[in-house]
């Protein structure tokens, strides 16, 4: 019997190491080829890629079209699988890969017919962006074509990748869209509800303007606190405590300063664009090499986003320009009436063997939905002609400031605040990207005949813009940038509070003269100082009890006003902030949530409101279980101190609310939070928190900062380009996690490519 036993296991071993070593081979075989030489008809010249230590695409050929194909063969071999996602998120079409489970969310992308409109937008390209799309998309094809295996994604899915078209670059930047403006369409529609079910004074209350404001040419708008409106006692009854999520302001900071605050005379950028994270992570550094149209040299170094042949933020030696996402006002509901003509379109959304019927209402204002019986059409930029182009890559030729910002209007990407410098020492702020033309923003439904339709289907050509300010500095974080009658001209689509915004401002008026370092250091900054009232308000009104809350009151005294990873007084601050947030506007969430909505994209907005309420204390707002709002607040915070026990420390010690561990960095692959059991091998180590969202050093356990760069056109090689992953999504390709430790020790990585490891030659094939 134990000789059976013996064998038994001495077999299931085998076998699993059989299956082990399988595995293994087949992900090696999956591996892409980086050396070497290889033929194809597609391209007119010899055209080479090369990779240094992190994986950064080196290419350089004779013509930029080459250069094209050549960069779609590089995110081809290494990112293909997250291209994929990127084109079926925006289109609706990931159940074809991962069958019923993401049938709900194809249904809310197929509302855009965004795969519709990228086919339409094509066609209406200038030919030249319409060629250059085709070199990419047989650059992308050709490394499709070289794999021996499919990649793991596509085994464990049993699904097969599908050719790459040129329209599916634009649906690559309509999933920008899509993470960039979307709280805007749900903010104006929840605006919209609260007027009807709660009336302008409640929307007034809580829209009121915040003290955080920190414009370029330091602007104001008024900041006397409304009235607060009175509870019904039926709304206060019927409310439920529950988590108003806190939407991540997806967006980025960046800063500038003219030539006259550095030592060399150059003008110096820093950039980090505050976006989810997932492995791989979004961005892939490359530099590409080309003579322009004139047999000039150009080379250009930076990030692309896989799925398009342009250089997202970078330099060309002689500019740099970077981008935050602006939040101007670029949609509008509809309320349409009972005899506004409406069309039913079909969307059929594929599954493996089968196809669910999916249908979406249309109008001539845009797509409907319908909430609480009342029936909206969206119109929004996304839907526009002008919405996708390849006029950003225009940045990699341009010479000086002046000739970046006089182009930018014309940018078919999400409208942005971009900054950009130049060798000669200019720095310059710029609305760029597509903004309707219609002259009237509104954060509520408006009725059909207040719709100029004719307007939103032109693009604005006057926007906002500022050039070597006399201060000598620029600064955008998701917060207004654009004066007040600006602002009042293109709406507001989810500005951030803008604590972040002033935060940066005031780093870059204590110094005169920067480099590399100092900006560096301003972007991991992460001082509390957004949290000094609430620490306040805490410490004050524990020590009310100091007995029972004597552990609490050390530790709030000792958090050394940052998100710092030991800090755990600054875990019990934010929060009680946020508990106390979401108890105090439960009454409104609750009937929100019953039409499928939420204060979550208006959550930022609560915070003067919420001061206004502690300080004046109205009866109709104060729960009934409780006496006083000193009760009130003490409650919230033992319900918040309860919250984070429950979710970080079975043995209820308050070491284990440490910042570090509570807001620990995790950035996953896809696949492994279904599948735990592939973390180890396909997530990014864990690191201990140190960031927050109201100081310029953003961070959550999936969010933050995207990459941080920083640069003086002309000096390159003092330049920084850090990012929280590698360039290539093969767990067993030596630039998977190449780049990540850098980030996560805040070190400074170099942007222009280090030594040469890999050399793949294309060669024409005539």
């Amino acid at each position: 019997m134990i000789n059976i036993i013996k064998k038994s296991v001495i077999l299931l071993l085998s076998v699993a190491f059989l299956l082990l070593v399988g595995a293994y081979i087949s992900l090696h075989l999956s591996l892409p080829k980086l050396t070497g030489e290889l033929k194809t008809a597609k391209i007119s010249s010899v055209t080479s890629i090369e990779r240094d230590k992190l994986g950064t695409a080196v290419i350089s050929g004779k013509n930029r079209q080459d250069v094209a194909f050549a960069l779609g063969f590089a995110h081809g071999q290494d990112r293909f699988f997250q291209m994929d996602l990127l084109r079926r998120n925006s289109a609706g079409e990931l159940s074809e890969i991962f069958g019923p489970i993401a049938v709900n969310l194809d249904k809310q992308r197929r509302f855009h017919q965004l795969r519709k409109r990228a086919n339409k937008a094509l066609t209406q390209l200038p030919v030249a962006q319409q060629q250059l799309l085709d070199r990419y998309t047989d650059g992308v094809n050709q490394a499709l074509a070289q794999q021996r295996l499919r990649s793991f994604e596509y085994l464990l899915t049993r699904s097969r990748p599908e050719p790459w078209h040129p329209s599916d670059s634009l649906l690559v930047i309509y999933s920008m869209y899509l993470d960039l403006q979307s709280n805007t369409i749900a903010r104006d529609i929840t605006l919209t509800l609260i007027d009807r079910m709660f009336g302008k004074p409640m929307r007034a209350f809580i829209t009121q303007t915040s003290n955080y404001q920190a414009a370029l040419d330091h602007s104001l708008f008024p900041s006397d606190p409304p009235l607060i409106p009175m509870l019904e006692s039926s709304l206060m009854a019927n409310r439920r405590d529950s988590v108003i999520g806190e939407m991540a302001e997806v967006g980025s900071n960046n800063w500038a300063v003219t030539g006259t605050l550095t030592e060399s005379g150059h003008a110096m950028l820093s950039d980090d664009m505050h976006l989810s994270f997932a492995v791989p992570i979004i961005w892939y550094r490359a530099q590409l090499n080309y003579p322009d149209a004139n047999g000039q040299a150009v080379q250009v170094t930076g990030i692309s986003l896989p799925g398009a042949p342009a250089i997202v933020v970078g330099s060309n030696g002689k500019v740099a320009w970077g981008f935050t996402n602006a939040y101007i006002d670029t949609a509008d509901w509809v309320a349409i009436t009972a005899d506004e003509p409406l069309t039913q379109e079909q969307e059929p959304i594929a599954l493996a063997g089968d196809v669910v019927d999916h249908q979406v209402i249309t109008s001539r204002f845009g797509p409907v939905k319908t909430y609480a019986g009342q029936p909206y059409a969206l119109s929004w930029v996304a839907h526009q002609d002008y919405a996708v182009n390849m006029e950003l890559m225009a940045l990699e030729t341009v010479g000086d400031a002046e000739q970046g910002i006089a182009i930018a209007h014309g940018f078919g990407v999400p409208v942005q605040n971009m900054l950009i410098v130049d060798a000669k020492g200019n720095a310059a702020w710029q609305i760029a990207g597509a903004v309707p033309a219609r002259p009237n923003p509104s954060d509520v439904a408006q009725e059909p005949e207040q719709v100029k339709l004719s307007l939103w289907q032109q693009g604005e050509s006057h926007l906002p813009q500022a050039f070597n300010p006399s201060g000598a500095r620029l600064w955008s974080a998701n917060a207004r940038v654009m004066s007040t009658n600006d602002a009042r001209r293109f709406g507001d689509g989810g500005y951030a509070l803008g604590a972040r915004s002033a935060q940066v401002r005031d780093r870059l008026q204590e110094q005169e003269q920067f480099n590399e370092a100092d900006f560096y250091r301003i972007q991991l900054d992460n001082q509390a100082r957004f949290y000094r009232p609430w620490h306040d308000l805490l410490l004050k009104t524990l020590m009310s009890q100091p007995q029972r809350f004597a552990e609490d009151i050390h530790h709030l005294q000792q958090w050394g006003e940052c998100a710092c990873s030991e800090s755990i007084g600054f875990t019990l601050v934010k929060q009680f902030r946020s508990q106390l947030v979401d108890r105090s506007f439960a009454a409104i969430e609750t009937p929100l949530s019953q039409h499928q909505l939420s204060l979550s994209v208006l959550k930022r907005y609560l915070e003067p409101a919420m001061w206004q309420l502690l300080r004046e204390q109205p009866a109709s707002w104060l729960p009934s279980e409780y006496a006083s709002w000193q009760e009130f607040v003490i409650g919230t915070y033992v319900m918040a101190t309860q919250f984070l026990m429950a979710q970080h420390s079975e043995s209820h010690r308050y070491e284990d609310l440490a910042w570090g561990k509570v807001n620990t960095l995790h950035i996953q692959h896809p696949f492994s939070k279904p599948m735990p059991l592939l973390s180890r091998w396909l997530d990014m180590p864990k690191v201990a928190g140190f960031g927050d969202t109201f100081m310029p050093a953003v961070q959550r356990p999936n969010f933050g900062a995207s990459q941080r760069f920083i640069v003086q056109p002309g000096l390159e090689s003092h330049a920084i380009l850090t990012i929280p992953g590698g360039q290539s999504g093969h767990p067993l390709s030596p630039y998977y996690r190449a780049g990540f430790d850098e980030y996560a020790e805040q070190a400074a990585t170099p942007l222009l490519p280090g030594a040469i490891q890999a050399r793949l030659v294309l060669q024409p094939a005539n």
